[in-house]
């Protein structure tokens, strides 16, 4: 925990003064209490930018290769949740539902990868198969400017601007209703998923997903 708090200080400090990070909304992330923050995903930036952007611990679902050895140890403990993109990880999902379901906050990047040009891309449905097990609420945020700084494929990171903007919680209870029922699940959680990543886009004030803004208008 204090390792988790040293590093929250030290990146936010770097942050503020090298690329003038400017958070917005932080206070819809809940004090306390099971939530889901999903996030954008365009930089290696996005997970320690919207970790220092939140004033509570929160997990981070990320790429199983992402780290490897003593390394691997170590982001754990600092709260690294490994899952593998290929296919719907179980072991990983099974321990982000039992944290929410414990009362923490857990980062999840929709899209399931970074974008390779920066824009978003639609949303799988990881994100909903959480929300309808544990019921939670989702706190859509925007990161902007994280691509700039360290796109794919980029070796130092670029002094540019970086915003994280948090929107109001999502409540899915009422879908989830109207959607009760084992033939509409997978159609429930594809559901899910592109509405926030439509919500993250109106945060960010970018276009959304074309999957996202089919679902708004059907």
């Amino acid at each position: 925990m204090v390792l988790y708090w040293m590093a929250w200080g030290a990146v936010r400090l770097l942050a503020t003064v090298l690329c003038r990070l400017r958070v917005s909304g932080a206070h819809h992330v809940p004090k306390t209490g099971g939530v889901l923050i999903a996030a954008n995903h365009a930089s290696y930036l996005d997970i320690p930018i919207l970790g220092c952007g939140m004033f509570r611990r929160a997990w981070f679902m990320g790429r199983m290769d992402l780290f490897s050895g003593p390394a691997a140890g170590l982001m754990r403990h600092m709260g690294w949740i490994p899952i593998r993109r290929e296919r719907v990880d179980r072991t990983g999902f099974e321990e982000a539902i039992r944290r929410v379901k414990a009362g923490q906050a857990v980062v999840i990047y929709p899209e399931g990868g970074r974008s390779e040009d920066g824009r978003l891309q639609p949303g799988k449905p990881g994100v909903g198969i959480i929300v309808a097990a544990t019921g939670c609420p989702v706190v859509p945020a925007y990161l902007g400017g994280t691509y700039d700084a360290l796109p794919p494929g980029a070796r130092w990171i670029r002094l540019r601007p970086i915003r994280v903007v948090f929107g109001a919680p999502m409540d899915f209870s009422a879908l989830m209703k109207e959607m009760d029922s084992e033939s509409k699940k997978k159609e429930l959680y594809q559901r899910i998923s592109q509405v926030i990543m439509d919500r993250i886009a109106e945060l960010g004030g970018v276009q959304a997903p074309c999957a996202a803004r089919r679902s708004v208008s059907s």
